[in-house]
């Protein structure tokens, strides 16, 4: 799949958390190395905690902070170019759908914790005639990042719900609709697992922005046995 050097980009990053709080240096870092414009907002409702120190890119003076905006601030701090935020949670595909509104090259990344979030991520996909949608999950050791694309209303590479089709039946929750116990319980993840995970999807985005060209539809990766595993993109014929 070829994509141009020259469009300005928009980058939408849902999560600010476990992965996302690792994806947010790497693509403010490569952003600030190219000679075009693109405009990154990071999307996210939560706070830090103090059990966030342990495994995600926070630290104690970020305690009590949106996530989204610690990240924004120190990253348009750190490299120059102003980094936006949304301290809230995107449930709604009108609200997602406005985000990605747009002329330009648009890459929605998912770095979201539950399916809800991603079935609206799904639907926005298949709405929109021109978008690069990266999803991102893991658990303790094993995770996958998968890319989908559409370009001018056709999909050539499937979105992460169309792989991984139990994504679309309804068994948890918005974070908005959990209650403070379902809140305080985390799923099992470990820093190194986040981080290769991040390391996935800012691969992608460097080929996308930088080589123009990307050839994997997907990523499976594993922490013990420090391996990443590509699915390659075969045209239908």
């Amino acid at each position: 799949m070829k994509f141009p050097l020259n469009h300005t980009v928009k980058i939408i990053l849902l999560g600010a958390g476990g992965t996302g709080g690792y994806i947010a240096p790497h693509l403010c870092r490569l952003v600030h190395t190219l000679d075009r414009t693109v405009k990154v907002i990071i999307a996210d409702g939560d706070i830090v905690e103090q059990k966030n120190i342990v495994r995600q890119n926070f630290i104690c003076s970020d305690l009590g902070r949106n996530k989204a905006q610690v990240l924004a601030e120190r990253y348009t701090s750190a490299f120059g170019s102003e980094v936006y935020y949304i301290p809230e949670f995107i449930e709604s595909e009108s609200k997602l759908l406005e985000l990605l509104k747009s002329q330009k090259l648009v890459i929605l990344i998912g770095a979201v914790d539950n399916n809800k979030s991603r079935q609206i991520c799904h639907n926005v996909f298949q709405k929109l005639d021109d978008i690069i949608y990266i999803d991102s999950a893991n658990g303790q050791y094993t995770g996958q990042v998968v890319c989908g694309i559409r370009h001018n209303g056709k999909t050539y590479y499937k979105p992460v719900a169309d792989v991984y089709t139990d994504i679309l039946k309804n068994t948890d929750k918005f974070p908005t609709e959990l209650s403070c116990a379902e809140a305080s319980i985390s799923a099992p993840q470990s820093i190194v697992a986040n981080i290769m995970a991040a390391t996935a999807v800012i691969s992608y985005i460097y080929n996308i922005l930088v080589l123009g060209t990307i050839e994997v539809e997907r990523i499976t990766f594993s922490t013990k046995t420090v391996n990443m595993k590509p699915v390659f993109y075969q045209k239908q014929k």
